[in-house]
């Protein structure tokens, strides 16, 4: 899965200009928490929510709305955003675990992405759980299989080909290593008989952990 495939084509975008009233604006009616900032075309730096938030006035401060007001209006993105920033980004083809390793390096929320020089997108923590859910299936109607099993060459072949032989269509797959001898496969099916299977597996000396029927996802 590349970036294209899950980064906000054509982000919203500030100038040094653009006054920290503006920019919180921006981002309060489009949804938004960070903001490229861009000068002639080039990408120079990018601020969030939170960085506004430390430039702004205390709640407890004893200055007036009138006065607050005052004060993000005349003050600029130029005038907060810090000297020669560093901004941390990635091409439209990387993968997209690369941007979630870069993310979690750098302990960053988002990255722009950036192609031939040029701002195409921006990624986000939240596109990067999305792509997770979707990986795993969540939102998909079937039954999830958890399976422990050694870590060792022609395991996953073995289970794949016991759901085959019963005819069941195999949705997602995930595997997950401890560190030990022994891994959990996560098996989603599009099936809600899976009896026959899971006694097959277990025939084949597998240890079920667990077995969930989804219809549909709802969230709490």
């Amino acid at each position: 899965m590349y970036v294209r495939t899950r980064m906000t084509e054509n982000p919203i975008t500030i100038t040094r200009q653009t006054t920290i009233a503006e920019a919180l604006d921006l981002m309060r009616r489009s949804s938004v928490r960070r903001l490229p900032v861009m000068e002639n075309g080039k990408l120079i730096g990018i601020v969030t929510d939170r960085d506004l938030s430390e430039v702004s006035p205390s709640p407890a401060t004893s200055l007036s709305v009138f006065e607050i007001n005052y004060l993000l209006a005349k003050m600029k993105i130029g005038d907060v955003l810090p000297k020669n920033q560093t901004v941390i980004t990635i091409h439209p083809d990387a993968f997209l675990e690369e941007a979630a390793l870069l993310m979690r390096e750098h302990k960053i929320g988002a990255l722009p992405v950036m192609e031939d020089g040029k701002l195409v997108g921006i990624i986000t923590e939240t596109n990067i759980f999305d792509a997770f859910i979707d990986l795993l299936g969540v939102r998909d109607a079937g039954t999830r299989i958890t399976i422990e099993v050694e870590d060792k060459p022609g395991v996953l072949a073995d289970v794949t080909e016991v759901i085959r032989d019963y005819g069941a269509n195999i949705l997602r797959v995930a595997v997950f290593r401890n560190g030990g001898d022994k891994t959990l496969v996560v098996i989603r099916l599009n099936t809600a008989d899976v009896a026959p299977i899971v006694e097959v597996l277990k025939q084949h000396g597998y240890s079920i952990h667990s077995v969930v029927n989804y219809q549909e996802f709802q969230p709490n």
